[in-house]
């Protein structure tokens, strides 16, 4: 009678995304130091989101599950708000490996509200994912402090600069708020007008969302953040006040 044999386990495959996490992060992400306790599920707001939390996407990650962690939305939902790394007593860096978790889908294929932020971003040097451009952000800014200026006299010598030279910060501004809320901008001015704070803003890369950061887009998240600094550079302004 021949012999009947049985061999269990499944194929063995090469996991891109664990053999780049291993490269780049320092001791291939600690991965191997994961204790299971399930305290970075406990404090994260995306725990249970596409039934998935951090933990499970851990294990996935250790396991070599690339494809299923590409076709899940769960990294698109994590904040990277670090709440994980702090609670975690193994110091495991769970939102860098959502990070390069991204990076497992085709740019194409990542959510459409992020690409096309990121996108819109590239398209002109003010770097607003509204795609305002310099013009039209120069005359919502001078409008909204002409009207405060007028109807509240306690402010009348505030200012709203648009590159001025030798300022202490270079302020930058959600792209929202200039386009659909533009009082919005105005208490920050308050506060830098009380506290007699010598700022200004750029004409160039003064939105301070950076949509190619969370698209995962390195180059692109290089450039827009770029925009912005060789613009402060070129006003020789001291200190990046980055209100986002």
């Amino acid at each position: 009678m021949a012999e009947t044999v049985i061999k269990l386990g499944r194929k063995e495959k090469p996991s891109t995304f664990i053999d780049k996490v291993k490269q780049i992060l320092p001791e291939g992400g600690n991965l191997n130091a994961c204790l299971t306790c399930g305290a970075c599920s406990s404090g994260c707001p995306a725990t249970g989101l596409a039934d998935m939390d951090p933990r499970k996407f851990l294990r996935m990650a250790a396991l070599g599950m690339d494809e299923e962690i590409a076709a899940s939305d769960w990294p698109w939902m994590c904040t990277m708000c670090m709440r994980c790394i702090y609670v975690c007593p193994m110091k495991i860096d769970i939102p860098q490996l959502v990070f390069n978790a991204r990076t497992l889908r085709p740019r194409e294929e990542r959510p459409r509200g992020i690409l096309g932020s990121c996108d819109m971003a590239l398209k002109n040097e003010t770097t607003s994912a509204m795609g305002t451009n310099a013009e039209d952000f120069e005359f919502v800014v001078g409008d909204v402090l002409e009207e405060y200026q007028e109807n509240q006299p306690e402010f009348a010598d505030m200012e709203a600069p648009i590159d001025k030279e030798g300022a202490e910060f270079f302020l930058n501004q959600n792209s929202r708020e200039p386009n659909t809320e533009p009082d919005e901008m105005v208490p920050l001015w308050k506060i830098l007008h009380l506290v007699g704070a010598n700022w200004t803003y750029g004409s160039k890369g003064w939105a301070g969302e950076n949509y190619c950061m969370f698209l995962a887009d390195d180059e692109s998240w290089k450039k827009v953040t770029k925009t912005s600094a060789d613009q402060a550079n070129t006003l020789g302004v001291k200190t990046f006040l980055n209100t986002e």
